[in-house]
């Protein structure tokens, strides 16, 4: 089966691809190094000529709102009408747990936006939410304050590793469209703070998080039920402690 990934160089792509070429699929990474733009539409038609399956994994390379919520609208209804075109039978796409809770952050609308187009563009279609990854600890870090401290609320967090979310979505290539959402987290619900806290101390770095539970995260408050599943999901089985040692 021919399966396109949008975003196919990308920490989450690159990981897809491979285990999609392991299952014996022909997998064509899609992004603008490769000839493949999904804003202008360059390349599109040519990469979804015979695809079954359409994964996109890609991410606005701005936060800034209007930037971000023009890069998924854009992308958006550009891949939709390509693989429409194509006779592309199964939409995949990986958004983010909260999505509906997150409103008051700029990215959060543009992912919202991302997908309501999805569920109407007429094309059978799997959202796949992941909760935040292990990797983005760093950039939370960086996003919450400037110097020796950081302003983080004390939310629950259930972060999930890179190879969980490719897992994931690999199986969810390779099955019938939901034409629905489902959710994925990490195996541990822990403290953004804490967390945050532990992760700097293992990376020698010696910045101090404040625990403040009117920290925004991305412009937007959190609570215990914003940032983890909302329902029963598919959990992955890399702790915090075995992605640190890795």
């Amino acid at each position: 089966m021919k399966i396109v990934v949008i975003g196919g160089t990308g920490l989450i792509g690159s990981k897809l691809v491979t285990l999609l070429q392991n299952r014996g699929h022909a997998v064509l990474a899609g992004s603008p190094n490769t000839g493949v733009n999904t804003l202008t539409g360059e390349g599109l038609d040519a990469a979804l000529a015979g695809a079954q399956v359409v994964v996109d994994v890609a991410n606005s390379p701005s936060f800034a709102d209007q930037a971000v919520l023009d890069f998924f609208q854009t992308s958006g209804r550009n891949l939709l009408a390509a693989e429409a075109r194509a006779g592309v039978r199964h939409h995949v796409a990986l958004s983010v747990v909260g999505t509906d809770r997150l409103q008051q952050s700029g990215y959060f609308r543009a992912k919202q936006a991302q997908e309501d187009l999805i569920e109407a563009g007429g094309i059978p279609y799997t959202i796949v939410q992941a909760t935040q990854f292990l990797e983005f600890l760093g950039g939370i870090a960086q996003s919450a304050g400037a110097g020796g401290e950081i302003r983080l609320s004390q939310a629950a967090i259930q972060p999930i590793s890179s190879d969980d979310v490719a897992a994931v979505l690999a199986d969810v290539a390779l099955a019938e469209p939901l034409n629905g959402r489902m959710e994925i987290a990490g195996p541990e619900r822990l403290r953004l703070a804490e967390l945050v806290q532990r992760y700097l101390d293992l990376q020698q770095d010696g910045r101090q998080v404040v625990a403040d539970p009117q920290a925004l995260y991305f412009g937007a408050p959190l609570d215990d039920g914003t940032l983890v599943p909302a329902g029963q999901a598919r959990l992955g089985t890399v702790t915090f402690a075995q992605w640190m040692a890795r």
